[in-house]
């Protein structure tokens, strides 16, 4: 999430830009809040406008791989559940939703999914092909394998529920201005004042772009680059189908998915609605989409013409797995306009270089009204009831608002959209883009690499591979074991035996600097920033109501420089955004200016004294200490910090010397058996060693407190932004927390995060399990499968017996004090 709002006024001016069901929605959950001088203006016409909304077929399924998504489309489900129109018409068809399965390797993605909305709380059963064909009359027994029920997904009836919001918000103060096609978005001293359009000029103190496929020519209208892609995507309306004659109303019977061939299906009476996204990508420049027509013409712009060559393909699937409508075929059909981003997230939040200046895009008609609630609650209260971190505007590197990577990156997510992703699958193209000065050495021992933000990262080196013989390494089930190697195992415990080099580079870092900046951090982070220089400290970023934004490490490298380890250019956002207004601090991404090694292991300091001008002993460089040194010929600040849990320092330098640093540290270590470590190592040890990571143990949705990390909070130094949030709390009464579980010594049971907690005993079908993973790992060095969980406080106590559910199993786990791996922090601090 951004910046607490800005309060220019008491009830600020708000324009609204786009009247489709986002912008609706907005102004309702907006004027509710009493934010009532709201405007809402668009080109086309009230409520037809001609974007997407106009064509949406308005097919909610809840169950989605992120939580933040699938909360989204649960209080879209339940706000659209009681909505009704004017004349009392309901705005939703709770009708269920049925994916269907016809392989053994969709049937599990099915039982993945399933526990996927029932972590996320959502009902939902996976059922044999006999209940898959008594639940549809189109659905055939000997055509599938099985199918997820989902009973409280459905069909959102999208222009009245459009209409019903907008109305509603009528009645409280807003206004709609129809045919209003917007000209300019006018600005003054970095804030925006008004939105020009051809009809006049509308003052404001807020506007948010709703304009859907529109909105990267209204953003840039303030300089702003809008990650999103239209793309075309094919649906047609079958003739009558006589399995479906007599039908009682629009649609009585469970929407239907078939993802493994791209498709979906809604009834509409006797016909039936085909949805296909298996056809070659389709992009649509947003400058090349026209004007909406007068009502009475019925185009609209976001429909183009049906290309019934690309849509072959999804009628012959269709035919073998529906067989019933093989006495009709699509007699109308249009290739409709959605948006895409790099990441298939929304596009939230608040422009960084223009105050005031909002966007709500890339959001579907299944998320528009908890997104719309999600923009309100962060526009009014500052900050919202919901996770936003990986939706915000402000999450991307400037690397991924280049235009070729936003096409490439959109068309490939169009073309994944139904696909089973891994959790680590990384994007292909366009790679490589961002590599350590080191590549070269690592190319050359054989590094598998992932992607991260750009960076290619190694998970594991193929060099290593002789290190796992006769270690008794047993691969994981076949879905962890993608993208897994025995290599990982080995170089996680030789990382505990000997020492190993581990490349830090794609960890985001800042400079903060001048004359306020301790000030300033002892403001903005839970630490004591007014220490000696080469103090490091571990600290939290937290916003006004004391809930996280993100864990970070500070180091105060001089007496006006500090140097951070940050997360995400979230954290960049955050702490630009509550710089002081005297130019006393200054914040820079250091990033590419510098690169890093960890150097880790008992033999770590064996390995580095000789090389260094420096005293590395206890005395000479404590823990949670930095200092400026040599390594042989190269400058680095050697922070003496650990991710892994064993004794070892950040080895930072500068990109022009980073090669020189890996090749200095690997001569001297040669003859203690030094290695090169990759990323499947590192997870394993950091959740050995208790280690969170912000974003996926724990996000904008909790407080320290609940997160286990309440010995990051330095209550005592002062004001800081939080305290008094947390200040009202008591650190004992939470309702959850984040726990560690140890599942079986057998790799096979290790899981890798999203699926269900239970209670043993109870089944789960309707949500009510008792939490959710995090991550996971295989402890190689402790024998154990571990877990993060948050789970509900009375379940936290160390020795409570659950189930992971895991597919269509349960894997055994047990609650556990952590950290499991050297509590007394006796290697750290060797």
């Amino acid at each position: 999430m951004a910046a607490p709002r800005p309060a220019p006024r008491t009830v600020p001016r708000i324009v609204i830009i786009g009247a489709g069901i986002v912008g609706c929605a907005l102004a309702d959950e907006l004027t509710v809040r009493g934010y009532t001088d709201v405007t809402v203006v668009d080109q086309g016409d009230l409520y037809r406008t001609g974007g997407s909304t106009s064509h949406a077929p308005g097919l909610v399924f809840q169950t989605n791989g992120a939580k933040t998504m699938s909360d989204f489309a649960r209080y879209t489900v339940r706000k659209y559940g009681a909505l009704r129109t004017a004349d009392g018409r309901p705005c939703f068809n709770p009708v269920g939703g049925l994916e269907l399965a016809a392989t053994p390797e969709r049937l599990d993605e099915l039982h993945r999914r399933c526990g996927w909305a029932r972590s996320w709380g959502i009902e939902a059963r996976v059922l044999d092909p006999d209940a898959c064909a008594a639940a549809h009359p189109l659905v055939h027994a000997d055509r599938i394998l099985g199918g997820l029920h989902t009973p409280t997904d459905g069909l959102a009836a999208a222009l009245p529920a459009a209409r019903a919001q907008g109305e509603a918000a009528v009645l409280r103060g807003a206004r709609f201005l129809a045919r209003h096609r917007v000209l300019d978005v006018e600005t003054a001293g970095g804030r925006v004042t008004g939105v020009i359009t051809d009809q006049g000029h509308i003052p404001a103190d807020l506007v948010v772009c709703c304009a859907g496929m529109w909105g990267p020519r209204i953003t840039r209208m303030v300089g702003m680059t809008l990650p999103l892609t239209p793309l075309a995507h094919q649906f047609g309306w079958t003739g009558p189908v006589p399995a479906l004659a007599g039908a009682p109303a629009e649609a009585v019977h469970p929407i239907l998915r078939f993802q493994e061939r791209d498709l979906y299906y809604r009834e509409k009476f006797d016909r039936v609605g085909v949805g296909y996204y298996g056809h070659r990508p389709m992009p649509v420049d947003p400058d090349a989409i026209g004007m909406p027509a007068p009502a009475a013409d019925d185009g609209m712009p976001s429909e183009l013409p049906f290309t019934p060559d690309d849509f072959d393909p999804a009628w012959n699937d269709t035919l073998d797995l529906l067989p019933d409508l093989t006495e009709t075929k699509i007699d109308e059909g249009i290739n409709g306009l959605f948006s895409f981003t790099p990441d298939n997230m929304p596009l939230l939040g608040e422009s960084p270089d223009a105050t005031g200046f909002w966007v709500a895009e890339a959001v579907w008609i299944t998320h528009s009204a908890g997104v719309a609630r999600a923009v309100a609650e962060w526009i009014v209260d500052g900050t919202s009831t919901f996770d936003l971190h990986a939706c915000d505007i402000n999450r991307f590197q400037r690397h991924q608002l280049a235009p070729s990577y936003l096409l490439e990156r959109d068309c490939q997510n169009f073309v994944e959209v139904y696909d089973a992703i891994h959790p680590l699958q990384p994007m292909e193209e366009p790679r490589p883009l961002r590599v350590a000065p080191f590549y070269v050495r690592q190319r050359e021992l054989g590094a598998f690499c992932l992607e991260a933000n750009g960076w290619e990262r190694p998970h594991w080196y193929e060099a290593n591979a002789d290190l796992a013989e006769g270690r008794g390494i047993t691969p994981p089930g076949p879905w962890t074991a993608r993208y897994w190697s025995p290599v990982v195992g080995a170089e996680a415990q030789v990382t505990r035996e000997r020492v190993a080099m581990y490349d830090m580079s794609s960890l985001m870092r800042l400079e903060v600097t001048g004359p306020g900046a301790a000030s300033f951090l002892d403001r903005m982070t839970t630490g004591r920033a007014h220490r000696a220089p080469g103090f490091v400290a571990y600290c939290l970023l937290l916003d006004a109501t004391g809930r996280l934004r993100g864990d970070i490490t500070m180091a105060r490298v001089a007496e006006d420089h500090y140097q951070l380890g940050v997360n995400s250019p979230l954290d960049l956002d955050w702490l630009r955004r509550h710089l002081p207004a005297d130019g006393s601090v200054q914040v820079q991404d250091i990033t590419s200016r510098t690169t890093c090694i960890g150097l880790w292991g008992p033999l770590a300091r064996e390995l580095l004294q000789p090389l260094a001008d420096h005293d590395l002993s206890n005395d000479g460089l404590r823990y949670f200490r930095c200092a400026r040194l040599h390594v042989g010929e190269v400058p680095v600040l050697a922070m003496r910090v650990s991710y892994v849990g064993e004794l070892g320092w950040e080895l930072y330098t500068t990109p022009d010397l980073g090669l020189r640093l890996w090749d200095t540290l690997w001569r001297a270590g040669r003859p203690l058996g030094v290695i090169a470590a990759g990323r499947g190592a590192f997870n394993s040890l950091r959740l050995e060693k208790g280690y969170r990571a912000f974003g996926v143990d724990m996000t904008d949705e909790h407080d320290p407190y609940e997160a286990g990390l309440g010995f990051a909070l330095r209550m005592a130094k002062g004001d800081f932004l939080g305290r008094d949030a947390l200040g009202a709390r008591d650190p004992d009464a939470v309702q959850r927390r984040l726990c560690c579980l140890t599942t079986t010594p057998d790799p096979a049971d290790t899981v890798m995060g999203g699926e269900p907690v239970y209670v043993p005993g109870e089944d789960g079908g309707g949500g009510g399990t008792a939490g959710y993973v995090t991550s996971a790992a295989y402890g190689h060095t402790l024998g154990t499968g571990i877990a993060y969980a948050w789970l509900p406080a009375d379940r936290a106590e160390p020795g409570t017996q659950l189930e992971i559910g895991y597919f269509d199993r349960r894997i055994p786990a047990t609650v556990a004090t952590d950290p499991l791996f050297d509590p007394e922090m006796a290697r750290l601090r060797a």
